[in-house]
């Protein structure tokens, strides 16, 4: 894909209406689009727009992220991002025209659409004092990356707006540091990684994985934000460098060590001997224009590489990411479902429920409302934070945490946890056994057996048929009773009741969906 040109060269025409902005231009040419003078989305016309009917033009619809925001009247600019070029600047109206339209999130902040696509803090909505612990962290855990062994230095965008601007990037959300590691062998490389994480966690920084060899740390901002230092690792093999999360391009050993430096809001940081290779190996030749838009376009070999050695914890994060994120954050419903509803009435004086998937945390909630010591896992954790606060403030006996199927040291880790606990417990799994793959099932049969060891019972749900209506698609596949049945008794598990519902659609014309329930045991 040829890069945007640099200049506002034949853009011969921009309108902004409620439902997207319309280019008239033959080149490429990335834009800025402010609401009330700030910039909130930035995008390529010809990469992320798409062709009119007539071939006159380009249209882009708004990003899905801001369609709850655009209710209201703003003051929409639309500039040529390298050149500045002002293309289009009106008031204009969205939905019931009442009020300014305020991009903001829940506490007031701005927010604007990141290099990921996402709604968040962008550098360029904080100041300096609000990100000067950000500073602090980066230096901090450069330092106890490196005394645990590891040349950490800025990386990714961090790195790019260190030598480019000697500034953070505005349009950026968080922040990069990667490592070379002295291994040679993938499997090496995700020991050490993990050794890393537990360094950190020691020194009180939470921390949260992306794959085998990355890893986020939660940095605190002065106004209480989180933000995100993500952890590369990476390592040479092969006349080539393979760093998390995005590359693998011919590299040799003296352009990354000895490390240089760099400053960064002030700050001096390390960073690769070869700043200029390696940010052209991260972004390509042009790195030096600005792209507020830019998009990682990973060859297909290196993304198969990386998946292979590194990757298979993550299967389906980013589709549960989103899931969970923006306005389907928001305040959920209280109601548990039918299911939660099932188990309290088979089991009511349990001592403590293990939600594996609680999702949201509304059964889990209501469990602890009920009395019971509940304790709710997720691949997602973020999205029962609501709840989770909630539950804190007004002591309901509810607990949350970070739980991956996919990670055999997360469920041995949490089956071990569970099997100390005292009193009579249930393993809950509403449609987790059919959003996963057939290794995160075994794992889900691993953990409830470890926590089950000395008796209580696996309640699960899970799709059977879908419906005519379609729900029930998006992240789930169906999957048999008899498989299931099939595969619990291969774990040692007696099966002590099974059925298949049928749930109505929510069009009366639709066939009804077919849901398994299941109950079993490993009481010996």
């Amino acid at each position: 894909m040829s890069a945007p040109h640099q200049s506002a060269a034949r853009v011969h025409e921009v309108r902004v209406t409620p439902s997207a902005v319309h280019v008239r231009t033959e080149d490429e040419v990335i834009l800025d689009v402010c609401f009330d003078g700030r910039r909130v989305w930035s995008f390529w016309v010809m990469r992320d727009a798409r062709p009119d009917a007539d071939g006159q033009g380009w249209t882009a619809p708004w990003p899905s992220s801001l369609h709850r925001y655009l209710d209201g009247r703003a003051r929409i600019t639309v500039r040529a991002h390298v050149s500045g070029a002002e293309l289009f600047d009106e008031e204009l109206s969205f939905g019931s025209g009442a009020g300014r339209i305020a991009v903001v999130d829940a506490e007031g902040r701005p927010l604007g659409i990141d290099k990921s696509g996402r709604l968040a803090l962008t550098f360029d909505t904080r100041t300096p004092d609000q990100v000067a612990p950000l500073l602090d962290s980066i230096g901090e855990v450069l330092a106890a990356l490196r005394a645990a062994g590891a040349d950490a230095f800025l990386a990714y965008g961090t790195l790019l707006g260190a030598v480019r601007e000697g500034a953070l990037i505005g349009h950026d959300s968080d922040a990069d540091l990667g490592y070379v590691s002295r291994f040679t062998h993938p499997a090496d490389v995700v020991a050490e990684s993990f050794r890393l994480q537990r360094r950190l966690v020691a020194m009180g920084y939470a921390i949260s994985r992306y794959s085998g060899a990355a890893f986020k740390v939660d940095v605190l901002e002065a106004d209480g934000s989180v933000r995100g230092l993500d952890v590369f690792g990476g390592f040479l093999w092969d006349g080539h460098l393979h760093l998390m999360g995005e590359i693998r391009t011919p590299f040799r050993a003296e352009w990354v060590h000895p490390l240089g430096t760099a400053t960064l809001e002030g700050r001096t940081f390390p960073v690769p001997a070869d700043t200029d290779r390696f940010l052209a190996a991260t972004y390509g030749p042009s790195w030096r224009v600005p792209d507020p838009a830019y998009v990682f376009e990973t060859p297909e070999s290196t993304h198969r590489r990386l998946n292979g050695w590194f990757r298979g914890i993550r299967v389906k994060r980013q589709e549960w990411e989103r899931t969970w994120s923006g306005e389907r954050l928001a305040e959920p419903a209280l109601e548990p479902t039918d299911f939660a509803r099932w188990v309290y009435a088979e089991e009511p004086a349990l001592d403590h429920i293990l939600d594996v998937g609680c999702g949201r945390g509304v059964d889990a909630y209501w469990f602890a409302t009920q009395g019971v010591q509940t304790h709710g896992l997720d691949f997602v954790p973020r999205a029962a934070a609501r709840l989770a606060a909630r539950a804190a403030s007004e002591g309901v006996p509810a607990e949350f945490g970070s739980f991956n199927l996919l990670e055999l040291r997360s469920v041995l880790g949490y089956g071990a946890r569970a099997a100390r606990l005292e009193g009579r417990r249930a393993v809950t799994a509403r449609h987790v056994a059919d959003a996963t793959d057939a290794w995160g099932r075994r794992n889900l049969w691993r953990y409830a057996s470890m926590a089950l060891h000395e008796g209580g019972n696996l309640y699960l749900e899970f799709l059977v048929q879908p419906g005519g209506d379609g729900r029930g698609r998006e992240h789930l596949r169906t999957l048999p009773v008899g498989l299931v049945v099939e595969e619990l008794e291969a774990c040692g598990a007696r099966i002590r009741h099974h059925e298949v519902l049928e749930v109505p659609p929510v069009d009366a014309s639709g066939q009804p969906r077919r849901t398994g329930r299941l109950v079993a045991t490993w009481e010996r």
